[in-house]
Parts: C-alpha cells; structure tokens; sequence
C-alpha cells in the first residue's frame, strides 16, 4: 500500500506556493493590510461600533484576494469542471487545506471565516446536486460575491439538533400565487449581513425527531419578515453570526430547493464536506503550533541552556506530534473513501470516521495551542503570536459546532449499532 501523495498533488502545492509569494504575500504586505493578521488582527477586523461585525475594508481585502485567486484558477480548484473549476477531490482538499493552515496566519487562508485561495464551496455542492436549473444559475455568482447564500439550520432551543426544529413551512396562496408561509428561527447563521439568500430548513411534514418531512427553501434576505434578531459576539471577533427570526415569510414554490421533506440530505451533503475539510485545517493549524514551539525551544535558552532540552518540553510535544501524524493519515484515508461513495453512502457507512476526524483535529489544535502559548512563555501570551487567536477559534469551534458531543454521539450511534449500516 502506497502512502505517498500523488506526484501531481505535490506539484500543485508548489504552484500554489509560488501563487502565494508571487500575488498574494504582496497584497497582504500592500497599505498596512499586516495589520489585519499581526497583534491588531482583532481590533482591525472589527467594526466594534457597528454590532461587532466584520469592517467593510477586511472583507475587501478577503475578496480581493479571491479574485486574484479565481484569475490563476485556483479558487474555484474543488468546483465542477463545467462551473469553470477543476474537479477536485476530498482527498486533494484536505492536503491543500492542511497544507494552507500549517504556514499559520495570513492573506492565503484565514481559519476564522474560511477564506482561501482555494476556496471552499459546500452551497455550490448543494446547488450542483439538488438545485433545479435556474438554481444552478446561481452557482459562478455565488462563487463571485454576487450572491450570498447563508445556512439556516441551526435553531435556538435545539442547536445542533436538526430533527427536532421548531422553524415550520405550511403551503400557502398568494395573490393567487402557490407557495410556502414561514415561521420560525435560526441561529449562528453566518453571513447573513451581507447575504442574498439563506437556505432555510423548516419541518414540512412529519412528527419531531424524524429525518423526513425537512424541506429546505432558498429564501431571499430581504423577503418581508426575515429580520435580524442580534449579532452573537464570539470568543474570536469579528461576528457574524446572527440569530434570525421568520414571521410569516411567504416564498413562492420555486424557493424550494430539492425535494419536499428530503431537506437533511442536503445539510448532509454541506456538513460532511466542511467537517472533513475543518478537520484538515485544523490538523495544519496544530501542526504550525507544534513546529513553532520546536523551533522556539531550540532557540530560546533561559539559564544558559535551551529550552529544547528539558523533558517537559519535549515529551508533551512528542505526543502532540504523534497525535496530529496518526490524525493525518485518518484524515487522508477518510477523505479518499468519501470520494468513492455517494452521499447517501457516506452517510450509511462513512459519516462517523468524519466525526471522528473533527472532533479530535479540533481538541488537537487546541491542545497544541494551548502547549504552544507555554512553550513560548510570555510571548506565548501576548497577541504578538498568534497562538491565542488559533485556540479561542477552535475552542469556538468545539462548542458552537458541537464538534466533541455531537460528533462523538455520531460514533457512538455507529459504535452501538443504534446508527450506520440498515439503521436508516
């Protein structure tokens, strides 16, 4: 069994690295934009008097960056062939998203609103396989920033529990026009300041705690009633993260958006992709904590020795170390049988290895953060390194997300045998 990348792999990670240096390292050095990564990073992405929310010339600069990268063709690299990309594989994915996450901070990847020069694209996915046409259409304009399409699926009361959502659509005629009237709310739906739609899951039929009867509808944000309840400030600032309230939204039928009661298959198909690729970046961002603190051991020697030289520096980042090389390999072979399967199969026979990958890649980058912050002592405490600002992200990330009891229950169901194989 070869374990080795794929020549081809490596050549593009190459090519990625000069694109970097060549385009986008100036832009980020351009007009004091430092300032965006270096200890003002919070301060200057932040809008503090404005809810919190992201300033206008951070999200600028992030576009910016994007259409340089759309230009050499890297961008849209995971995109279907026929919306202008390349077909990239789960597998690719993950080594160029670790790969990214492990030069640390900066204009190529920023972790804390996944922006990249290589983009990722989970609603363009959901669109592909499940949007009608017209829908389609709406594909090279979203990956452009003419359209914004949020995820409406978390709620208040009920999280990261979907089945049990209280958000209800009711077939509706107005102005003897048929559609759906809707009523509900969501949290944590990011985006929604500068999005044209959100992709509202709301119960159609069924009984709480069913996985059928879910529709999913491509809601405009201007629609009347959709209204913005509060921005949830974060352990990482900026916000964008709203709690959004429906009242009585009226959509018509074509804001539909794939089958009627089969909505969870498309918040599937969004979160196994974004769950394997968090898991990839979360791994590099580890592995940057873990490289860091070895190099600053060797360096740094208080009392005429290095730091490197004492066990209890060593032995806690042999285990992280080991940790992240086991990691890895389960990452890179979860993301290659994902790309074998359909979802319906990753779904039955796939989904808790995907768990497994996020919920530990995430408690890793915070154990090696957290390590990397001792290591380098009082340095490790300022905001001069950005060890602070890759913890309090995946910390986030570990709770908002539920990447430790909800992606630990979904291995536990496969475990038990109470979830997977004929349990569907």
């Amino acid at each position: 069994m070869d374990f080795s990348l794929p020549a081809d792999l490596v050549a593009y990670l190459g090519e990625l690295d000069r694109f970097i240096e060549r385009e986008i390292k100036p832009l980020e050095e351009a007009d004091d934009n430092i300032r965006f990564f270096d200890h003002r990073r919070e301060w200057a992405r932040t809008d503090f008097e404005n809810g919190g929310l992201p300033r206008h010339e951070w999200e600028a600069l992030l576009r910016k960056a994007k259409d340089l990268a759309d230009a050499a063709g890297h961008l849209r690299f995971p995109v279907p062939k026929q919306y202008g990309g390349k077909d990239g594989s789960n597998l690719w994915m993950a080594v160029i998203r670790e790969h990214f996450a492990a030069k640390g901070l900066g204009l190529h990847n920023d972790l804390q609103n996944e922006h990249s020069v290589v983009g990722n694209f989970p609603v363009v996915t959901m669109l592909d396989r499940y949007g009608r046409d017209d829908q389609k259409a709406m594909i090279d304009g979203s990956i452009r920033g003419k359209y914004r399409i949020t995820f409406g699926l978390t709620e208040p009361h009920h999280g990261s529990d979907a089945t049990h959502m209280e958000t209800r659509a009711v077939p509706a005629t107005r102005d003897n026009l048929k559609g759906w009237i809707i009523n509900g709310e969501k949290m944590w739906t990011t985006g929604m300041h500068v999005a044209t739609h959100c992709a509202l899951f709301a119960r159609t039929s069924g009984n709480d705690g069913d996985a059928r009867g879910i529709t999913c509808f491509l809601v405009p944000a201007k629609t009347p009633g959709v209204k913005v309840e509060e921005y949830m400030w974060t352990f990482n600032m900026p916000t964008d993260h709203p709690r959004v309230s429906f009242t009585d939204v009226f959509v018509p039928e074509d804001a539909q958006f794939g089958d009627v009661g089969r909505g969870l298959s498309l918040a599937q198909c969004f979160v196994h992709q974004n769950r394997i690729r968090q898991a990839a970046s979360s791994l590099g961002a580890a592995v940057y904590c873990i490289n860091e603190s070895v190099k600053y051991a060797r360096e740094r020697k208080p009392f005429g020795r290095a730091l490197a030289e004492n066990q209890a520096i060593q032995f806690p980042l042999v285990e992280l170390a080991t940790q992240a090389e086991m990691l890895r390999l389960l990452i890179r072979k979860t993301a290659w049988e994902m790309d074998q399967l359909t979802e319906e199969q990753i779904e039955r026979t796939l989904s808790d290895r995907i768990s497994m990958c996020n919920y530990w890649a995430n408690r890793l980058c915070c154990e090696s953060a957290d390590r990397a912050m001792q290591v380098h002592g009082g340095m490790g405490y300022s905001r001069h390194k950005p060890f602070e600002h890759i913890y309090r992200h995946h910390r986030r990330y570990r709770i908002t997300e539920g990447s430790e009891e909800i992606q630990m229950r979904k291995v536990a169901g496969f475990l038990f045998g109470y979830m997977g194989p004929g349990k569907h």
